[in-house]
């Protein structure tokens, strides 16, 4: 797009997000009109629309921001019109959205802002999006989605599972890649999941997943998810292992479950022939945060380009974790502070490719104490999180 299409498209929506009710009203005026001009269309979505409207605020923030970075928007919007997909959603449907977007929009900005030229560069926006989209849909050969049998669920921690399931047909996907599921018990309610191993041919896939308070599909899988249920996955999406650059290290870091993206790249890494020299910190709020240590510290073992650092915001266990917690013998000190300033005092890692996977606010701080410490935007590498 042109760069007054951008300007008046980004200067727009921003005005929108910073009036009374903001962002709220927006996701509740789109779908109020989207609703009420095509009822047949409310059955896509789950019955409770909190979380749905935050994250389409969240993924609208996401494009618009980067709509004067084609290179970067337009690959992650192909992505998103191969998983969608699962909805079987049609060009009408597309159209409909649109029309409401637009509707909404004008609704909430004003005439004063909701000129024809804001009009005309939100609809050649709307247009670009929903080709990207669906000529990326029409391309993809691969099934709208898999099913997979819950062959495995293992409660590592009291908030957090290891689930292992059989995909019907061979998926592929690179280490580092992501997939939405949904679960028997939560209808339309899609997630978000990381491969935590990379493809095999016998088609078992693994997925780690930490239950989150007041959330609807993380305590289904870690509570009641059972060996011989049956999950929708769609596509995959991501890019986060691709973007090795040949001949220069790598600094991964992860808090949590995070470390799911990153193992299976670690586990793939031996297959490709060429290993990059590999620093990963393991982070968590408290010591048992670190789960899959022994796994990861077995792999350094073996792996001389491989080191694995701990690193824990508290030094101890809370006082309500009844289980232990033990550092394989030999390994590396667990380090203890905010892993974001960890890593970032640690070393100089100017010459690294670097990814960061974990909550929100994490990645933020991590990648904030990165740059600070001289570190290039463009070398620190991270999943969209909206």
């Amino acid at each position: 797009m042109d760069p007054q299409t951008t300007s008046l498209v980004k200067t727009s929506f921003t005005s929108i997000g910073a009036s009374p009710g903001g962002e709220n009203a927006f996701a509740r005026s789109f779908y109020a009109v989207l609703f009420a001009a095509h009822p047949e269309i409310r059955h896509y979505f789950p019955a409770a629309m909190d979380m749905q409207r935050d994250r389409l605020m969240r993924a609208v923030g996401y494009v618009i921001d980067r709509l004067d970075t084609p290179a970067t928007v337009l690959s992650l919007l192909a992505q998103l019109g191969c998983d969608h997909r699962k909805y079987d959603v049609t060009e009408e449907h597309y159209g409909a959205v649109g029309e409401a977007l637009v509707t909404t929009l004008a609704g909430l900005a004003g005439p004063e802002l909701w000129t024809d030229e804001t009009e005309q560069a939100w609809r050649n926006a709307i247009a670009l999006i929903v080709t990207t989209m669906t000529e990326a849909a029409d391309a993809e050969p691969g099934p709208p989605t898999w099913v997979g049998a819950v062959i495995d669920h293992r409660r590592v921690l009291d908030d957090l599972a290891i689930v292992r399931l059989e995909l019907d047909q061979p998926m592929p996907y690179a280490p580092g890649q992501y997939v939405s599921v949904q679960v028997p018990s939560r209808p339309r309610m899609w997630r978000y999941l990381s491969f935590a191993t990379p493809p095999t041919s016998d088609r078992i896939v693994e997925f780690h997943v930490r239950r989150v308070s007041g959330g609807w599909v993380s305590p289904a899988i870690t509570g009641e998810a059972h060996v011989g249920d049956t999950w929708l996955i769609a596509s995959p999406l991501g890019a986060l292992g691709a973007r090795q650059r040949p001949g220069r290290s790598r600094l991964m870091i992860a808090e949590g479950t995070g470390i799911a993206p990153l193992r299976a790249q670690l586990i793939d890494t031996p297959r490709l022939g060429d290993n990059p020299r590999t620093h990963l910190f393991f982070g968590g709020t408290y010591p048992h945060d670190l789960y899959d240590l022994d796994l990861l510290w077995a792999m350094s073992r073996t792996g001389p380009w491989l080191t694995v650092v701990p690193a824990t915001e508290n030094s101890d266990n809370p006082w309500w974790f009844s289980g232990t917690f033990q550092i394989p013998d030999a390994m590396h000190d667990r380090l203890v502070g905010q892993i974001g300033g960890v890593v970032a005092e640690y070393a100089d890692w100017t010459d690294h490719d670097i990814q960061v996977v974990g909550s929100p606010s994490m990645v933020h701080t991590t990648k904030y104490r990165l740059m600070a410490a001289g570190v290039e935007s463009d070398d620190i590498h991270h999943d969209p999180l909206y």
